[in-house]
């Protein structure tokens, strides 16, 4: 597993092997009290390096390549597209505990558009990082604003934090919101409270 150099990893360069990686979680193992030689285990290590090469295979991808492709022939279509309720699963770069909900994105072209699959790509490709809510929310936002070349776009996401659920102050039902505009979305309200309406239908 090799990472591509990107926005939070400039200067990185991956020199663990998954062979070390590998020995790393035996030793995890051992410090929470498993025997890591037990018939159970003895391949968790190698299924937990498969697993984070998924979970985390947003660093080697680079999403303004998601969004090279567009296309022109839209008869002069310039209002918002919105897509919504785009599944999330990260993980929280504090505790390593799961982030799952729901991202809504819209923007407002400038001549030309992208594909529908494109949007959800590009939230795909942060949100398998180690993340914030706040930094997923405005890094999809500025990346599809320069990307698109795009009038305004709008970022919203609803989740729940599992170092939250599941541990700490451990409150199941508390989710968190946030919400990013650019360009029209945030400077002109009509915009932002027309984006509003549609994704709460």
């Amino acid at each position: 597993m090799k990472l591509v150099k990107n926005e939070n990893n400039k200067n990185l360069e991956n020199q663990v092997s998954d062979k070390e990686a590998e020995e790393a979680f035996i030793k995890i193992f051992k410090w929470i009290g498993e025997d890591p030689s037990r018939e159970g285990l003895i391949e968790t290590p190698k299924r937990v390096i498969k697993a984070f090469k998924e979970y985390f295979k947003g660093y080697n991808e680079d999403p303004k390549k998601v969004l090279e492709k567009t296309f022109g022939d839209v008869d002069g279509y310039d209002d918002m597209v919105i897509q919504k309720n785009i599944s999330v699963q990260s993980h929280c770069e504090h505790h390593m505990a799961p982030i799952i909900g729901i991202a809504h994105v819209a923007y407002i072209p400038n001549k030309r558009v992208v594909g529908l699959s494109k949007l959800a790509r590009v939230v795909e490709v942060f949100a398998k990082r180690l993340q914030t809510q706040e930094r997923l929310t405005m890094q999809i936002a500025k990346t599809l604003m320069e990307a698109l070349d795009a009038k305004g776009v709008a970022v919203s996401i609803d989740a729940t934090h599992q170092c939250m659920t599941m541990r700490g102050i451990k409150k199941e039902q508390a989710s968190t919101v946030t919400n990013y505009y650019l360009g029209k979305f945030k400077e002109d309200l009509s915009f932002q409270n027309r984006y509003l309406r549609f994704i709460s239908k």
